[in-house]
């Protein structure tokens, strides 16, 4: 009995210090990584996160994909910046934003980012960059505000014919992603996921295979993702990135965003055209090219350019190619403005 009160006694020890670090350490991420940007209210006890650089109209506005934050546009932003006004948020549930409170589905971020902006004094005409599911959001906010759009770049934006319920065998993946979200959500209030993602990012990654390797093949799955597609992005990201995931909230959101995939699917697949907006597809050169049947879904002038050297991460694989796509639309709306007001 002596043995078990001391056993009981220690581990609630271990879990309140635990507590304790994620608290102290959360609450120095905060002030850390947040004087750059801004919250936005947007209604309903939501607030969003927004990071704005350059000057200049129109706004490049960016949308990363389904687990991301506006870290993954770090230097892509910066570089944008130098030629054009930019402004890049994190979504409702993920990074610095409050948690989301409707289903995480293009159109309810659409709208939410239309707020944003209002709410931010970012007028339009604005030229969208979206990338993967970031790149569906993108659609259905040029779908949903048209006079808005000046035009599009969409880095591999995400297939729905590839995700159920049209391809329903990756709900095995999805199911997968959503128990390790919410194993993830505990963890992440007692220290444990901030103790990971520190060792993972910055310093040996000893203690983080150890965690991971406690959560089984899938804890390792998602690890080595992590590893490989967050070592892509500039080193000085990476306190940052961990700062991110150490919050119970960003994993909680990531959940929502991975439930919400199906739906997603529904809404996407037989969305309209964009019409009379110019869209650049950017395809990675390791994925099968679009089919000129599935361009002309997306809209009615859309130009496909290939990535040779990218996977799926286009702008970290060759972020001068996505750079280089942005520059050319915003020299076009620049010509077009020229040519109107004479």
């Amino acid at each position: 009995m002596v043995l078990l009160v001391s056993i009981f006694g220690l581990a609630a020890a271990l879990v309140l210090s635990g507590i304790v670090y994620q608290c102290l350490g959360a609450r120095s991420d905060r002030r850390r990584y947040t004087r750059e940007g801004r919250w936005i209210d947007i209604g309903g006890r939501r607030r969003l996160y927004l990071l704005e650089m350059g000057s200049g109209d129109p706004t490049v506005l960016f949308e990363a994909g389904i687990a991301a934050t506006n870290l993954n546009w770090f230097h892509i932003q910066e570089a944008v910046a130098r030629f054009a006004s930019t402004a890049s948020y994190d979504r409702c549930g993920l990074g610095w934003s409050s948690p989301c409170r409707t289903a995480r589905t293009p159109a309810n971020i659409a709208a939410e980012l239309h707020q944003l902006l209002a709410g931010a004094g970012i007028k339009p005409p604005y030229i969208l960059v979206g990338h993967s599911f970031g790149g569906l959001v993108m659609r259905r906010f040029a779908l949903n505000y048209p006079g808005e759009v000046i035009s599009i770049v969409l880095v591999d934006p995400m297939r729905c014919e590839e995700w159920p319920p049209l391809n329903p065998s990756k709900q095995s993946e999805i199911d997968r992603g959503k128990k390790l979200f919410r194993f993830a959500v505990p963890a992440a209030r007692i220290g444990l996921a901030r103790l990971a993602v520190t060792s993972l990012f910055l310093r040996s990654g000893r203690t983080a295979q150890r965690l991971a390797g406690t959560a089984g093949d899938g804890g390792q799955h998602v690890l080595d993702r992590i590893k490989n597609e967050v070592g892509k992005m500039p080193r000085e990201v990476w306190p940052m990135v961990a700062a991110h995931w150490s919050r119970p909230g960003n994993f909680a959101g990531m959940r929502s965003h991975v439930e919400a995939v199906p739906d997603t699917v529904r809404e996407m697949h037989n969305a309209e055209p964009i019409r009379d907006i110019p869209v650049l597809v950017l395809t990675p050169g390791k994925s099968t090219p679009l089919s000129d049947h599935c361009l002309a879904r997306i809209g009615s002038s859309v130009r496909q350019v290939i990535a040779p050297k990218s996977a799926h991460w286009i702008h970290l694989d060759q972020p001068d190619l996505v750079i280089d796509s942005i520059r050319e639309m915003v020299m076009t709306a620049a010509t077009e403005t020229m040519v109107a007001a004479d």
